[in-house]
């Protein structure tokens, strides 16, 4: 994930500014974060905090017994910390994996090489020419009339029609240090299926143009040491199924706080008694 031009951050997750002065857009990892079940967050952040204690139970029995409320909120915050740590390098590959294809130069990131290493390793793989093959790179797509924004990581042209033919693929990076190069979730043919078909893409300078109508979508994983390229479904069926997640997201996000709290006539403080 990287920082969209018109993306804001809210309490209630990203939004995108619509640069034609519509309503605010949710924003597609918005939608698939917050509607989407996730069953593995929980046994994850269970084991991170298990190895870290794991890692030095001596410390941390002499730290409960000293400052057990400190010891308590670091570990309830170490999965909060690590999840962060993991987005900010995944913002990090996503910046160098565009530099790499525009052709534009880029900071020194020794955690971040061994992933640009991989992508190079992919691009010539596919013997990708990038001013032929790449239709579209790092570009915010919008579907006004649903209410949602994304911004894609790569159109590209790959010959993989019957007879080598260019076909149009979508693909979105999905970086990790530890995951298996085989990793996919349930939510990514959402985000996948929201992309392919928004109708509307921004150029840089916001001039609205067509969106890139891809014929496949995959996710490239990538990892230090291996990269994969897994074809995900986005086809009609699949965007059913995110609108259902975008109206769950939007109920949850636009649903009060705070209820009113229900008494008998007859009770103390009571709005629904009768005047005497």
């Amino acid at each position: 994930m990287t920082d969209p031009k018109h993306a804001v951050a809210t309490e209630r997750g990203r939004y995108y500014a619509d640069p034609a002065g519509g309503p605010s857009l949710i924003s597609v990892t918005n939608i698939t974060g917050s509607s989407v079940h996730k069953p593995a967050l929980v046994p994850w952040g269970a084991g991170l905090v298990a190895d870290a204690v794991i890692a030095d139970p001596i410390a941390v029995a002499r730290r409960a017994r000293t400052e057990p409320t400190a010891l308590r909120r670091e570990l309830v915050a170490l999965p909060n910390t690590r999840r962060e740590a993991a987005a900010n390098l995944g913002t990090r590959v996503h910046r160098r994996a565009h530099a790499i294809v525009i052709g534009s130069p880029a900071a020194a990131d020794p955690e971040v090489e061994p992933y640009a290493r991989q992508l190079a390793r992919f691009f010539r793989l596919w013997r990708i020419d990038f001013d032929r093959d790449v239709e579209a790179v790092e570009t915010t797509v919008m579907h006004r009339r649903y209410g949602y924004a994304g911004t894609g990581d790569l159109w590209v042209w790959l010959p993989t029609g019957r007879g080598g033919r260019r076909e149009l693929w979508l693909i979105d990076y999905k970086t990790s240090a530890k995951k298996p190069v085989t990793t996919v979730y349930a939510e990514q043919p959402y985000q996948l299926a929201a992309y392919r078909w928004a109708p509307v893409a921004l150029l840089p300078d916001d001039t609205e143009v067509p969106a890139p109508r891809p014929r496949r979508t995959a996710v490239l994983n990538l990892r230090p040491r291996g990269f994969r390229l897994i074809e995900l479904p986005s086809d009609r069926a699949v965007f059913r199924a995110f609108l259902g997640a975008l109206a769950n997201a939007r109920y949850l996000h636009d649903a009060p706080s705070v209820y009113p709290t229900i008494l008998p006539p007859w009770a103390p403080g009571s709005t629904s008694r009768k005047a005497a």
